[in-house]
């Protein structure tokens, strides 16, 4: 896939004020500080595309962007860690899991995990109550290029154990570094096919 134009159309706070729009949605989520505003620049190709910041819990919306006039990419307020009340922190994420149950045309999920850590609950957690919910989604392990190839490898496998206690297969999987664009094409041509299915349907 091409990225041939990307651009902002709104932020909204629940699912209601989401656009009134029939277009696939490819949602983006992770625990804060995941590396999500980097990677969706690096997948779109516009480098200011989505707003990065050093704070953890920047994101506090649902943020669309249209993508080739034919699809929606959808950053997801992160969970876990924000400086943030408890409560405020705790309306966004049912704002958040409001949209996942509910936004008929959202067709996938990217659950995005900091490749340098070790399985972290809230990680394992969130994806459990994505399967339970029958929720399609993908892995994705950022931050590749800040460890070596034997730690990646060890990051992935802990994770792969850990959830094998509870799950009969495990699902795709991208390995991704915002730096120097490492799964770029993968998730790309991920989400083609996934549209490709989704025209064939019509």
């Amino acid at each position: 896939m091409i990225i041939h134009s990307a651009t902002f159309v709104k932020s909204s706070e629940t699912l209601k004020q989401c656009p009134d729009s029939t277009l696939p949605e490819f949602g983006f989520i992770g625990r804060s500080n995941v590396g999500k505003s980097s990677l969706i620049n690096m997948l779109t190709g516009w480098s200011k595309l989505a707003k990065i910041s050093g704070e953890p819990g920047k994101t506090r919306t649902i943020n669309h962007f249209l993508i080739n006039d034919k699809w929606h990419l959808v950053d997801l307020p992160g969970y876990g860690y924000a400086k943030v009340p408890a409560r405020l922190r705790e309306k966004w994420q049912r704002n958040t899991r409001n949209y996942i149950m509910k936004r008929d045309n959202l067709v996938c999920l990217f659950v995005l995990l900091d490749s340098r850590l070790k399985p972290q609950r809230s990680d394992l957690d969130f994806m459990e109550y994505l399967g339970i919910n029958q929720v399609a989604f993908a892995r994705v392990f950022t931050k590749s290029d800040k460890v070596g190839n034997l730690a990646l490898r060890d990051s992935i496998n802990l994770y792969d154990a850990e959830m094998l206690k509870k799950w009969e297969s495990l699902p795709v999987t991208f390995i991704t570094s915002s730096k120097n664009s490492e799964g770029r094409n993968e998730i790309l041509s991920f989400i083609q096919e996934y549209l490709n299915k989704l025209s064939n349907r019509v």
